[in-house]
């Protein structure tokens, strides 16, 4: 299960809806071995696209030394989905390589019928993926 801050979810569907039509992507990072998504990372989807994102590679190895340097680990990987439903694409899936990580879809199409967006959360682990419950909080 993913506990995740209401401040923080609010945070990565703002994320979603602000670089719509284009996908959007990021990490919230957390104190390594807690589990706990803490500090929002906005990331800038260098493919600038409306159904593939791609981390910037120079921006991605700044973000992991920079988690280094603070004990920290990506609990979330999250991005957007702009037109399909917020489960991983089969691109999603191959590109997984958190096996710890939580990972985020956000939708800003409305897929169900139950609103503008949905916000779900998987574990992709060697190429399987398992949708988990998510349980927002006020704090921690």
């Amino acid at each position: 299960m993913l506990t995740i801050t209401q401040a923080l979810r609010d945070q990565i569907v703002a994320h979603a809806r602000e670089d719509h039509p284009d996908e959007a992507c990021g990490v919230v990072a957390g104190p390594a071995g807690s589990d706990r998504p803490e500090r929002f990372i906005p990331m800038l989807n260098a493919a600038r696209s409306p159904t593939f994102y791609e981390f910037d590679s120079t921006d991605l190895l700044k973000l992991y030394r920079e988690l280094d340097d603070r004990d920290e680990e990506p609990v979330v990987i999250y991005h957007s989905h702009t037109a399909t439903e917020a489960y991983p694409s089969r691109t999603d899936i191959s590109y997984a390589n958190e096996p710890g990580a939580h990972y985020v879809l956000v939708s800003t199409a409305d897929t169900d019928g139950l609103g503008p967006f949905q916000f779900r959360s998987f574990r992709i682990v060697d190429g399987e993926v398992t949708e988990e419950e998510v349980k927002v909080v006020q704090a921690y």
